[in-house]
């Protein structure tokens, strides 16, 4: 028989940690109903674990109480790590110092591990992730990026799989990473019926259309934020990154290095990124129609700018536009 870790935090969790739990639980519970009505006599068990004593989420005013001591779990097929609170990040790692190490010992026996939201961030924690890829909430990315620069994040991704590591991207997606995992543990034909049943679209594959891009200045290089702020003060000027880099009077390699150093991205993927901000917003609450937001953001192709958009989005300009804009639609 199969067995399913669903981990409790030692506390520094939030609503979101907790509906993670619930979530998972009863996804599981519902899979374990259809498997033993199809016939399956033998079905995962699922269980909560965690550091002995009542867990408070909300105020306290929600109790969670762990099934069983994680020290009691010497063999598990699979361990699912809820979000945590970020602003509180080394707390919450300190705190769940022996979960973390339990969770690295299980892994080596042979234990698949899979996070929700932030809770890649005490995955990451342990080293498990480095040299890996991963995906966590689009608005902690710029934060798990300078806290792990050795974990591939690929914040775009709504599901990671690698190396028995699951990871997914935030909030309620966790529920499209149930979906993932029933289908792994259990069947597609269950994954579909659970999908049905909770009303969870199956194989969503993106976050990208949920991302707000943020300016990315939480570094210290002075420089780059002048060259982000020039950027973004003349999103509709053509000019390369050559008379950029001249500009700041910095060769053009060292220009790119230390921009991605900084950022993240490349100053063509910020500037990209900068345009294509500009036009979700425009798309949003203008009835401005694709071409007008193109010329608005600096573009003039629209081959590349609907290619460029769809890169960073997922979507094409007008299925953004007609989805998050129901008057323009009309």
């Amino acid at each position: 028989m199969k067995h399913i870790t669903i981990i409790v935090p030692d506390g520094q969790g939030n609503l979101s940690t907790l509906a993670c739990i619930v979530g998972a639980c009863e996804i599981f519970a519902e899979a374990n109903f259809y498997w033993k009505k199809t016939g399956k006599k033998e079905f995962p068990k699922i269980e909560l674990a965690g550091i002995p004593g009542k867990v408070k989420y909300y105020d306290g005013s929600i109790i969670v109480q762990p099934q069983v001591d994680i020290s009691a779990i010497t063999r598990t097929n699979l361990i699912i790590i809820p979000s945590s609170l970020i602003r509180t990040y080394e707390k919450a790692a300190r705190g769940n110092q022996k979960i973390i190490e339990w969770i690295g010992e299980r892994y080596k026996q042979g234990a698949e591990i899979a996070t929700m939201c932030s809770g890649a961030f005490m995955l990451a924690s342990s080293g498990l992730l480095n040299g890996r890829t991963c995906s966590t909430h689009w608005a902690h990315a710029d934060t798990f990026r300078n806290l792990f620069p050795e974990v591939n994040l690929k914040e775009e991704k709504l599901i990671t799989d690698e190396h028995g590591i699951y990871t997914n991207g935030g909030a309620y997606s966790f529920l499209n990473l149930m979906v993932y995992l029933v289908e792994k543990y259990y069947d597609r034909e269950t994954a579909i019926y659970c999908s049905k049943v909770f009303q969870i679209e199956i194989d969503r594959q993106s976050q990208s259309a949920f991302a707000i891009f943020s300016t990315q200045k939480n570094h210290d290089d002075d420089v780059i934020k002048k060259a982000q702020v020039y950027i973004e003060s003349n999103m509709t000027k053509k000019f390369s990154i050559e008379d950029l880099s001249s500009r700041f009077a910095i060769g053009r390699r060292h220009f790119d290095r230390r921009f991605v150093k900084a950022t993240g991205n490349t100053p063509t993927e910020y500037s990209q990124r900068v345009k294509i901000e500009s036009a979700k917003k425009a798309f949003e609450s203008t009835r401005k129609n694709v071409n007008e937001v193109m010329y608005d953001v600096g573009y003039s192709d629209k081959k590349a700018f609907r290619e460029v958009f769809r890169k960073i989005t997922g979507m094409s300009p007008l299925e953004y536009r007609n989805k998050y804009n129901k008057e323009a639609e009309v």
